[in-house]
């Protein structure tokens, strides 16, 4: 890129100053976030705190009230989103959404090639089958292949949806909560999967959206920790009593997991104490008496 200095990392997603309002509410405010490239990610804060609004934007499928989001050197709103959206690969229960009921899971898989929801006319190649196919025996639901979306359950379908995401090769991979409706044992081959592509896949840059410590995977060294904006309250939790809305959501923290996921700022998040556990690469948290 013209007059970046050698060496200098090339940003693959950057939120500069990011407010987003929906029915005069605000739901977000003050979001900056730079995610370079090839980075492994995870943003990380309750429901409700406005992650899906932020995904939203970052995969140009939403726009910011005010402030700037360039993704993979276009300015969303400035660029047409379809000359690059092939470039990012999305799981989210939103998208989910967007197919036809009776479309093929395979299928579903194959569109990501043309950044499509919803088979038409398209011609694929026998590689492109071979491809997709790859990708449903590595998460485990090959036998899928023929049914029906909307016969799948909600584990089936997020891993459908993780399938998609990785086809097209992008180079921006945002995966929003996908461990949603798994099992153990299909949560535990999705977390191997993915530790996979945060430990070997050095040029990918990956977005992991959660809620849940338990669902990070091993291989991504980066957290942006969502919470809210300070208000009047002396009580995180306070400042929705007697029909206030709540403070905007904003990213309270960025920087590695290991001083990120302190006990301290996760209770306050949450409201309640919580205990926080790092053990052989995994996290987890859990409630204790005051």
């Amino acid at each position: 890129m013209k007059g970046r200095r050698m060496g200098e990392a090339v940003s693959a997603l950057k939120l500069s100053n990011v407010e987003f309002r929906r029915n005069r509410r605000v739901i977000l405010t003050d979001v900056n976030l730079d995610l370079k490239q090839g980075e492994k990610w995870v943003l990380f804060g309750p429901n409700g705190i406005g992650k899906s609004s932020l995904v939203a934007m970052m995969a140009t499928r939403g726009f910011p009230s005010v402030g700037t989001v360039d993704i993979l050197g276009n300015r969303l709103g400035k660029v047409n989103v379809f000359s690059y959206r092939n470039r990012i690969g999305l799981s989210s229960a939103e998208l989910s959404r967007s197919f036809p009921n009776d479309e093929d899971p395979l299928d579903v898989i194959l569109t990501a090639l043309t950044a499509t929801t919803g088979r038409w006319r398209e011609q694929f190649t026998q590689a492109d089958y071979d491809k997709a196919r790859g990708f449903m025996a590595m998460f485990g639901i090959e036998y899928l292949e023929g049914k029906q979306m909307f016969k799948l359950s909600e584990g089936e379908r997020t891993r459908v949806l993780i399938c998609r995401a990785l086809m097209g090769d992008p180079d921006l991979l945002i995966l929003d909560e996908p461990t949603t409706g798994l099992d153990l044992g299909g949560r535990e081959l999705a977390l191997r999967a993915l530790s996979d592509i945060g430990r070997h896949d050095t040029d990918r840059t990956v977005l992991l959206v959660t809620h849940r410590l338990e669902e990070i995977p091993q291989g991504f060294d980066h957290v942006a920790i969502m919470g809210r904006m300070a208000g009047n309250e002396t009580d995180a939790h306070a400042d929705n009593v007697a029909g206030a809305d709540p403070q905007p959501g904003t990213i309270i923290y960025t920087g590695d997991l290991e001083h990120g996921f302190t006990a301290e700022r996760l209770s306050h998040i949450f409201g309640l104490p919580l205990k926080v556990t790092h053990d052989q690469g995994r996290w987890s948290a859990y409630a204790v008496e005051n």
